[in-house]
Order: structure tokens, then sequence, then C-alpha cells
């Protein structure tokens, strides 16, 4: 017995596209040279019908004989045929599209080539690297960027007398039109953390604020403000807030010094008020005066006051 050892023909793919265009090629021609025979044979069968034996001969179309008509047509169509299978693999086959693919490839290289050097112009390499050190170098885990980010200023802001004068009967004893402007510019947008009593002087809410209220008083309600029992609780409430401020009354500035990072106030001078709330004593050990901006008394102002920025130590 003779064992048969089987091969494999390994053809790699350029290999095979040439294979595959040649075998296309030769169905195309044996396809046109069927047409061609059948085409002739066809035709002359035609004349002898028409012409040796008469048939149909009283159709006429355009001046001539069915026949001579049904050739031209069929002729066309033949030459359609040896055009697609001929010319147009001639002049337009695979070289030709392989060098319109070139051009084309070198065309678009080169419009890629003048975008490149627009973008070059208005951003330099040199820049562009500089800048992506820059912000691999202040790349930061997570966990950092957002404890960062919920880095919060905690501030009291208040308006004060020489001897830390607040107020009387829940109402202030000077009016201030810029402290109040002043006082709007800062707290708008942010919690605001204040005791019951302060809350219940408001005429109405505070717009574009949150509001805050500490009572001791589990049951106390107070519309369109949210109600805690601690500070704590406040400032859990306002964590997401950069900047939450603490408003008062006397004795929530008293519990706030302890959770305060700055202190907004204004201080009043030139008069003696009679108040029966206050603001308790600034530490200078602790707070450091950072800014302070005075503004004299004039038609609208009555007393002269100073803005006064703190900042914990």
């Amino acid at each position: 017995m003779f064992s048969k050892r089987k091969e494999t023909l390994q053809i790699d793919p350029q290999q095979r596209e040439l294979y595959e265009h040649a075998r296309s090629r030769v169905i195309q021609k044996k396809r046109l040279f069927q047409h061609f025979i059948v085409f002739v044979v066809g035709s002359i069968f035609m004349v002898v019908l028409n012409l040796a034996f008469g048939f149909g001969k009283e159709v006429i179309f355009f001046g001539a004989y069915w026949s001579i008509v049904g050739i031209i047509c069929w002729a066309f169509l033949f030459t359609l045929h040896f055009c697609n299978v001929w010319l147009f693999n001639t002049f337009m086959g695979q070289e030709w599209t392989d060098r319109q693919m070139e051009k084309l490839i070198a065309r678009q290289k080169e419009e890629i080539n003048l975008i490149q050097k627009d973008v070059d112009l208005m951003y330099p390499k040199e820049d562009l690297v500089k800048k992506k050190e820059e912000f691999i170098k202040g790349k930061q885990p997570v966990e950092m960027v957002e404890k960062k980010e919920l880095k919060q200023t905690i501030t009291m802001i208040a308006a004060a007398g020489e001897q830390n004068e607040l107020g009387k009967n829940n109402d202030l004893v000077w009016h201030l039109p810029d402290d109040f402007k002043r006082f709007k510019q800062l707290t708008t947008g942010h919690h605001i953390i204040m005791g019951r009593k302060t809350f219940e002087s408001f005429p109405k809410l505070l717009p574009n604020r949150v509001h805050v209220v500490i009572s001791r008083n589990k049951e106390y309600k107070a519309e369109g403000a949210l109600v805690v029992q601690t500070m704590k609780d406040a400032l859990e409430i306002a964590k997401s807030d950069p900047q939450p401020y603490i408003i008062g009354g006397g004795e929530i500035y008293t519990i706030g010094l302890d959770y305060a990072d700055a202190i907004e106030l204004t201080r009043v001078h030139e008069g003696t008020f009679d108040a029966d709330t206050f603001f308790p004593e600034i530490n200078t050990e602790i707070w450091k005066l950072v800014k302070e901006e005075f503004h004299d008394k004039d038609e609208k102002h009555n007393y002269p006051f100073t803005y006064l920025t703190y900042k914990r130590k």
C-alpha cells in the first residue's frame, strides 16, 4: 500500500487577490464571447426570417425592417458589453484604480500637512508640551481633589458697636444701607445659619439663600427653612457649601466662634447703643485682622463704620 500525503497550499492575501481578479476576468471574457456568438447567430437568423422568407416584412420601424432595427439595438448592447470587458478594464483597470488612489492619498496628505501647519502656528508644540507637563504635575488623586473641593471657610458675619452691641428686641439699633448691601452680596448663594429669634425677626425669607435654623425645640417648625438642634448639625447640612455664613444672634455667635474660620464684622462707631444682645469678644491671640475699610457717615448713614475681616491664626 502506498500512503498519500496531503499538502496544503498556502496563498498569501496578495496572491489570492490576483487570482480572484484573473478568475473574474476569465469569466467576463467567456461571457463576452458567448454574447458575440449569440449576437452573430441571432442576427443571421433574423435576417433570414425577414428577408429570405418574408417573415414580418410588413413591420417597419423608422423606415427599416424590424430585423435591421433589432440587429442595431442588439449591436448597441453588445458594444456596451465589449467596452465594459475590454476598454474599461484596459484603460480603467486595477492599475488605473491604484494610480487614482495614490493621487487621492497624496492630496489628502498635503491637506493634512497644511492643517498641521495652521495648528502649529495657533498652538506651538512647545506650549502644548509645557501645558501637558504642568497638567501631569498638577494632577492629584481623586480623593485629594474631592477634599480640596470640600474645603470650607465657615464665616461669621455681623454688625456690632464699639461695645459689641448687636441690637435690642431682635432688631438693629442703627440703619446702614451699605452694610445691608454688603451682607446681601456676601451671603447670596450660600447657607445662612441662625438662631430661632433671628429667623423670626425676618419679614420674609432672604432670597437665594438656604436658611438653617438652630433651635433646641425639636418640635419647632420654620417654613422655608431647615431646622436643626446643634451647630454641628447645621454645618453638616451646609457641608457642600464652600462658605456658609453664621448670621446670629448673640448666643449663636458665641457657639460659632469655636467653628468659624473667618469673621466679617462691621464695627459701628460714635454711638452708645442700648442693646440686649452682644457679639462675643474677639481674642487677638486667636484671630488676626487681615483687612479693614473705613466708611464715614453721610446723608444715608448716621454713624461712621469700618468693615473688619478677621482670619483664624
